[in-house]
């Protein structure tokens, strides 16, 4: 019998092409759209599960509290003191390990190379499980100067893995260390918020332990592992009595000096939650975090589209029901019974499903590599076998025959055999879920449409608004602390190539701080520490006062600039004058000489905070901004390298574009306008395939009658001719 049906369904689609064709391409791309997000739903609730101490592994975070209890701050890094101090005082804490991003200069050879690496404990690979394939993980970090690289950056830097107790030299500051390769490990796991290629052992230096006023310092992030079972909550309330019995004395003292009254609260963050928890990110070492809300959108797309393939199927199925009518008449009149008629429709839907089930398959790896792209993953098309992901493949597959088969079944089972025997059936007047499922399907083209255009139209502007600033022909070099004088050959040297403009130095990164207005009210703003050639160079307005000038000694030392959102955080209406006071700094007070028009420094997606300029000499430099004629790109790159490499010979060149910089701020945003415009695109797609199909029936419904009538046309003109 189950042969018969599949034989007899087999046939009935292979007699039908057009409409099998439009149903299998429909499902086949709504079941691959599926596929992905599952295949990236999988890879987003797996990072860091692959570690042997989970679920024991935690983040130390912390959260600021105002007097009045709301949450000020959510952080995710933390200082020296909360690892050895919460092990030393928490019996349910068995170890811990800190982990900080830094940067350093690697020798090959002559050549000077920028890398980043990680500064960890010891204790590293006792808590975190990381595949090796050189050295022992329990003792490789132990000694002061050895250090663990990937198999990856062994083949860099030494042309075989087989490079145990080898030498590489890494420079830290003006001096070349040997560092001595302890272990070599395999690529970290795709799915890992730990990523390395360099691992050194982490440097403590004395003084920070004296100083009880580092439980305030947050620059770091700290891992802790505790014993099985450990109940969370127990230790957190362990580690707040650990906290405010070892920090009181700094604690008073903070309060003293800085106003601080926030208080501190610590807290567990499971190593398996960090990925997507939005409030604690991943951060500062940490790797590729994530928003959940990513995963709810391209589920949504993914389910608009398959339930567009199945309206596709259902309203198909039933507008070609009129053609079979006389078919299920025929087998009610010779004993099918309902039960049969549902049985053999299913099968065709079965069918059906399964040929696009495995064209599905084979779209999914032809995509794969455009939505790795798109996504920032490395997904395989091994992870369909996944046996979690297999189970739910499987239950899609039966969720979406039943989905586009039931009702279908349910129609043509039960048509009258003596309506559709006499050619009295009419479908009209009873296909009102049909008429809903048209107009619904079209409504989620239309939704994915409108998304698809407020999603490109955010994006427009975000390219093209203006920023406040000049950021073309702007190369941005970057040189760790460049001393004043430097910066100033630096400078001299540059400005002897006539392709070059103008060269303002900077701090490097971004840095941010806090002072009191006029004693008062306190503010934190962005720092900046720059020259009297920045601001005319980036054409930043000044809308007060005047720039910085060289012409005036003092204003090095007791000067400052800032800008309008600074002005507004402060109350002045008139800042020219006023007195910004770092007062945690003894006799630490500025003048303000200037305001400049508030300019987008940050993401266009963030607000325009306060900002403030100086020329103090005690900061250091970290940046040289270099303006030059426009296309003179070649010329100018090859003389600020060999300028750059000739004052600075063990530091590693590298330079960026600024404007190229700020487009970079917008990746996420250019690659959901992307994903967004793919999803709106399969959507229309099939929604107009299934149109097609429908209109195609149509036509065939008519074309009966335009014979007929053609017939007696022709007819009535022999007859009127032979008259």
């Amino acid at each position: 019998m189950i042969k018969n049906y599949f034989k007899i369904a087999f046939r009935t689609l292979f007699r039908n092409k057009v409409y099998s064709a439009i149903n299998v391409i429909g499902l086949s791309i709504g079941l691959a759209a599926a596929m992905l997000i599952l295949l990236y739903g999988k890879d987003e609730v797996s990072f860091d599960q692959f570690h042997a101490n989970n679920p024991n592994i935690y983040r130390v975070v912390v959260q600021a509290v105002a007097k009045n209890g709301q949450i000020t701050r959510s952080d995710g890094n933390s200082g020296v003191f909360q690892g050895p101090k919460f092990k030393a005082g928490i019996p349910e804490i068995e170890d811990f390990v800190r982990i900080q991003s830094d940067f350093r200069n690697f020798k090959k050879g002559t050549e000077i190379i920028g890398e980043e690496l990680l500064s960890v404990d010891p204790s590293f690979f006792n808590i975190f499980t990381f595949p090796t394939i050189a050295g022992d993980p329990k003792t490789a970090l132990l000694k002061p100067n050895s250090i663990v690289i990937s198999e990856e950056m062994a083949k860099k830097y030494f042309g075989k893995t087989d490079v145990l107790n080898k030498t590489i030299e890494v420079i830290d500051g003006d001096k070349i260390e040997p560092f001595i390769v302890t272990g070599i490990t395999k690529k970290c796991p795709q799915n890992s918020s730990i990523k390395f290629e360099f691992l050194i052992p982490k440097k403590i230096d004395p003084n920070e332990v004296a100083n009880n006023e580092n439980w305030f310092n947050f620059y770091q992030n700290t891992f802790v592992k505790t014993i099985p079972n450990a109940d969370q909550k127990t230790i957190e309330a362990k580690m707040k009595q650990v906290f405010e019995t070892d920090s009181r004395v700094a604690a008073k003292a903070m309060a003293e000096k800085y106003g601080i009254t926030e208080k501190n609260i610590y807290l567990l963050q499971p190593l398996v939650k960090m990925h997507l928890d939005t409030k604690f990110i991943a951060s500062n070492g940490l790797r590729d975090a994530s928003n959940p809300m990513y995963s709810y959108i391209l589920s949504g797309i993914a389910l608009f589209i398959l339930i567009i393939a199945c309206i596709n199927f259902i309203t198909l199925t039933v507008a070609r029901s009129v053609k079979r009518a006389k078919e299920i008449g025929v087998r009610k009149v010779v004993g099918g019974d309902r039960k049969q008629l549902i049985f053999q429709f299913l099968g065709e839907s079965f069918l059906l499903c399964l040929i696009s089930f495995l064209l599905a398959i084979l779209i999914v790896q032809l995509i794969l590599p455009t939505f790795n792209d798109l996504a920032n993953k490395a997904l395989s098309i091994i992870y369909l076998f996944d046996i979690q992901l297999v189970a739910t493949y499987i239950l899609m597959f039966f969720v979406t025959v039943i989905l586009s088969g039931f009702y279908p079944a349910l129609v043509l089972s039960g048509y009258s055999p003596v309506q559709t025997l006499y050619g009295r059936f009419n479908l009209s007047g009873k296909n009102y879920l049909q008429k809903s499922l048209v107009v619904f399907q079209f409504s989620l083209a239309s939704l994915l449409i409108i998304a698809t255009i407020t999603i490109y139209s955010q994006f427009n502007h975000l390219i093209s608004k203006p920023l406040g600033y000049d950021d073309k022909n702007l190369i941005m070099v970057n040189k760790f602390r460049i001393t004043k004088p430097e910066t100033k050959l630096f400078i001299e040297k540059l400005k002897e190539n006539p392709n070059i403009v103008e060269v303002a130095p900077k701090n490097g990164g971004g840095w941010g701080t806090i002072a009191k207005a006029d004693s008062k009210t306190e503010i934190e703003f962005a720092y900046e520490t720059v020259n009297p050639s920045y601001i005319p160079m980036l054409k930043i307005p000044i809308i007060r006062g005047r720039n910085f000038s060289l012409d005036f000694p003092t204003d090095s030392t007791k000067s400052v600039i800032i800008n309008e959102a600074f002005a507004k955080k402060a109350g002045w209406k008139d800042p020219l004058g006023k007195i910004v006071d770092f007062w945690y700094n003894p006799n630490d007070k500025y003048t303000v000489i200037g305001v400049v028009k508030d300019y987008h420094y940050a993401s266009l997606t963030q607000e325009i905070k306060p900002q403030l300029f100086t020329m103090k000499p005690a900061n250091d430099y970290g940046m040289v901004n270099i303006k030059i004629k426009p296309k003179t790109e070649v010329a100018a790159l090859k003389h600020i390298e060999k300028t750059f490499k000739s004052l600075f010979p063990i530091s590693s060149y590298e330079y960026k574009f600024k404007d190229l910089e700020n487009i970079k701020n917008y990746e996420s945003e250019a690659k959901w306008k992307q994903i967004i415009l793919f999803g709106a695109i399969l959507t229309i797609f099939i929604s107009c395939i299934g149109l097609f199909g429908l209109a195609t029936l149509s036509a065939e419904k008519r074309t009966p009658f335009r014979n007929i009538l053609a017939n007696v046309i022709t007819m009535r003109a022999i007859i009127l001719i032979a008259d």
